[in-house]
């Protein structure tokens, strides 16, 4: 499925609220494709169903993948310029409990934040 030399961004295509964040990376210069897990082969790219409706998955065309705040973090590295050395610092193993942290807490309340709809709402697993 990355077979145009771009790493692939998937996201959920049913959560408004990770919609707009998609369109604003892609605003914002990130040279990948993006591609609703609901439209994506997750076989072909080594993913679950689980995985990603849990997390938004960043996948290299080499087939190496990361999720969560390191996928935030590889998208914006491939950013403007502007954004590499914020991409860069998310990923750094310094801040990295404080990135995943504050990325999971977007996640289980992304559909409180504005532009979501009930959609956005995963349901913890239990």
């Amino acid at each position: 499925m990355v077979s145009d030399g771009r790493p692939l961004l998937v996201y959920d295509g049913d959560c408004a609220f990770c919609q707009r964040a998609v369109d604003l990376a892609l605003r914002m210069k990130v040279a990948c494709r993006a591609v609703a897990w609901q439209d994506a082969d997750l076989g072909a790219l080594g993913l679950t169903e689980a995985q990603v409706t849990e997390k938004v998955w960043w996948v290299e065309p080499g087939g190496s993948k990361v999720s969560g705040h390191r996928a935030v973090a590889a998208a914006l590295r491939h950013g403007s310029p502007a954004l590499r050395p914020v991409g860069r610092l998310l990923d750094a193993d310094a801040l990295a409990p404080l990135a995943s942290a504050g990325y999971d807490l977007v996640a289980r309340n992304r559909h409180r934040l504005p532009g979501a709809t009930p959609a956005c709402r995963v349901e913890p697993p239990g």
